[in-house]
């Protein structure tokens, strides 16, 4: 039976959980929004790039998926599920994308749909509210429609459910100051936006795995335009239920490769620099560094296969309590750092998270947890 939605931060016990499909995901769709999003990436471990310095004449194009990846895919998400459930936590999965549903159009666009596989992204659960994130891809933008009979059954158990504004999303709604200036490889800047009726200027676009959760208290990454006009939403929406703390580029946009809270006082992060980003409070918890990834640790990929994460997505765990979390079982020094600070490592299967872009927190949506709203940084 689904209990009354209750989520308030990363590591309390985890009672349920929504988990991602990979049903039908046939190939990644390069255009101006997905390559701004990937751009950190795609710009280190990818060439060439389909786009053009003249973004008028910017292509779409389609980067296949070898089937076999999906497979695999699909096998470690269900063994993840099996995980989940031996350890007593409830395990909902979304509706599977249907093969007859190829494209999505809008006003402004049109994109093709991929299944709600990263579910972390695009909802932003706190405390007894489901907040739908305004998507910053495309082709992603009705992916919470895929959750929605999972959405109405908290609501029916009494939870607010809220849906924030939609971005029309043309070309000159992204803020490309980030892309712009960031460090990467062979890249081109994005300075022409194609014009359109609907243009209105930067638009507010955000995700809920930009959010790290600590009881009351909020950290938001904000590094364009779009990410502040979100949160600025979210601060008057929030206002005398949550604070809201701001670190500036501390990523691109998702900061639970960067940083994760796995109990009160203690942060897993990507190197000691991250604490330098934190609000001062945060600066005092401990922080586990784990070793850097070895090569080993990750299939080896043909040159045609787009790779999308930096070689640190494992540090995207999920925890199930305070003391459990769930880490790839490629990655024995993750779990022995883990094991050394006295956490219980569950081992899952997790095979190609470089090509799908998320690893166990990115797949995962926890609706209840025990914690409530609790002051952790006073």
């Amino acid at each position: 039976m689904t209990l009354r939605l209750n989520s308030y931060d990363e590591w309390s016990p985890l009672r349920e959980v929504i988990l991602g499909s990979a049903t039908n995901y046939i190939s990644h769709e390069r255009e101006l929004s997905w390559d701004l999003f990937f751009h950190d990436h795609i710009t280190r471990f990818y060439y060439p790039r389909v786009s053009t310095p003249d973004s008028s004449t910017r292509s779409v194009e389609q980067a296949p998926i070898k089937q076999r990846y999906i497979e695999e895919l699909v096998e470690d998400l269900d063994g993840m599920a099996k995980a989940l459930e031996s350890l007593g936590v409830a395990v909902h999965r979304p509706l599977e994308l249907d093969t007859s549903t190829a494209e999505i159009s809008t006003l402004a666009w049109s994109a093709a749909v991929v299944p709600p596989l990263n579910v972390r992204d695009n909802t932003l659960v706190l405390g007894d509210e489901i907040i739908e994130t305004p998507p910053m891809i495309r082709s992603r933008y009705f992916e919470t429609q895929f959750l929605t009979p999972i959405f109405a059954d908290y609501f029916r158990r009494g939870a607010r459910w809220t849906v924030m504004p939609r971005p029309l999303m043309t070309d000159a709604s992204f803020d490309p100051s980030y892309a712009n200036s960031s460090q990467g490889g062979p890249t081109e800047p994005v300075k022409y936006p194609t014009p359109s009726p609907y243009d209105v200027g930067f638009e507010m676009m955000i995700d809920g795995a930009q959010c790290l959760r600590l009881g009351e208290d909020l950290i938001v990454n904000v590094s364009t335009e779009n990410h502040k006009l979100g949160c600025d939403w979210l601060e008057n929406h929030l206002a005398g239920r949550f604070r809201i703390h701001r670190v500036h580029r501390l990523s691109d946009s998702h900061i639970d490769s960067m940083v994760l809270a796995l109990r009160p006082g203690t942060l897993l992060v990507r190197s000691p620099a991250v604490a330098d980003y934190l609000p001062e409070a945060l600066r005092k918890w401990d922080l586990i560094v784990p070793p850097p990834p070895k090569s080993n640790n990750f299939p080896t990929y043909d040159t045609d296969d787009l790779v999308l994460t930096s070689p640190f997505i494992d540090l995207n765990v999920l925890s199930v309590s305070p003391d459990t979390v769930l880490v790839n079982d490629a990655c024995p020094e993750l779990m022995n750092c883990l094991e050394r600070h006295g956490f219980t490592v569950v081992p899952v299967r997790h095979r190609h998270r470089r090509i799908f872009g998320g690893g166990f927190h990115c797949f995962t949506l926890d609706t209840v947890r025990e914690g409530g709203p609790e002051n952790y940084l006073s």
